[in-house]
């Protein structure tokens, strides 16, 4: 089974080139593009402090993608875990997902801190985050997800 999926902008700013860790601070602007969305399609997202983007790992070459196990960040004191009990970027739809805090909206520009994407990339979709949609009760993971992240942000 496959779908088109078609861009709706991109990424403006922010890193030029992907790193691991630090991105918390990463401003970027997301430019939509007003062939897809109508020119008010953002109004009103001024109201929430976080989104949450949907985008494309489109630099990524596809002979990097792994759909089997490996070890995150190739870390040999971590385990081997699969590609989708992992957020790595080498996945087989090379998707992604990033909660960011909102900084500006103006017209069909989005001013972000906290995208772990970089200049360029398309971006699928722009959904706020709604209190009701994040997860309820405790939250499990194992020690090599805490360790991956300690930096990250």
């Amino acid at each position: 089974m496959s779908f088109i999926v078609e861009a709706i902008g991109r990424v403006e700013g922010g890193r030029i080139e992907a790193e691991d860790d630090a991105w918390d601070a990463v401003a970027a602007t997301i430019i939509l593009d007003p062939a897809k969305v109508g020119n008010d399609a953002l109004t009103g997202l001024d109201a929430f402090s976080h989104v949450e983007i949907v985008y494309l790992f489109d630099q990524l070459p596809e002979s990097a993608i792994v759909t089997g196990a490996r070890r995150p960040r190739g870390n040999p004191d971590w385990p081997m875990v699969g590609i989708l009990a992992q957020r790595g970027r080498n996945r087989p739809n090379r998707i992604a997902v990033s909660v960011c805090r909102i900084v500006a909206v103006d017209g069909l520009r989005l001013s972000v801190t906290g995208l772990d994407a970089i200049d360029g990339t398309p971006v699928l979709d722009v959904k706020p985050v709604l209190r009701g949609f994040i997860p309820r009760g405790d939250v499990r993971e194992p020690a090599w997800a805490r360790e991956i992240m300690a930096d990250y942000w």
